[in-house]
């Protein structure tokens, strides 16, 4: 399920209309129609007004679109992890090395590594 679907699903849950929702939070009504009608996302900015609207913690919010090994729309990492920094290292390389590193690590996922 992706954020805005699950804001829908909260609004219907909590009983709240999109005038409502969009008084509440400050965020104009055609902004959360196309969320709805384009699939699309509120930009990270809103998501705190978002939450305090609805009741809920940005956990709450998200934790239906945190996914790992099954298609996952978004992945949280912490500064000063590995994972974020080699996502940092990735940004930084041409098109060219990124293809190199995806074949890098599609053969170490293929390997034992991914297996084990």
């Amino acid at each position: 399920m992706i954020i805005s679907e699950r804001i829908f699903k909260l609004m219907q849950d909590k009983g709240i209309s999109q005038i409502e929702f969009s008084r509440k939070t400050g965020i104009a009504q055609s902004t959360i129609s196309d969320w709805k009608r384009k699939k699309t996302n509120p930009v990270a900015d809103k998501i705190m007004c978002i939450c305090d609207a609805l009741g809920v913690t940005p956990y709450d919010l998200l934790q239906d679109s945190v996914k790992h090994s099954d298609g996952a729309d978004y992945i949280i990492t912490g500064e000063g992890t590995d994972a974020y920094h080699l996502l940092e290292i990735y940004e930084k390389i041409d098109s060219k090395k990124k293809q190199r590193l995806m074949g890098y690590a599609e053969a170490l996922c293929n390997s034992e590594v991914c297996q084990g």
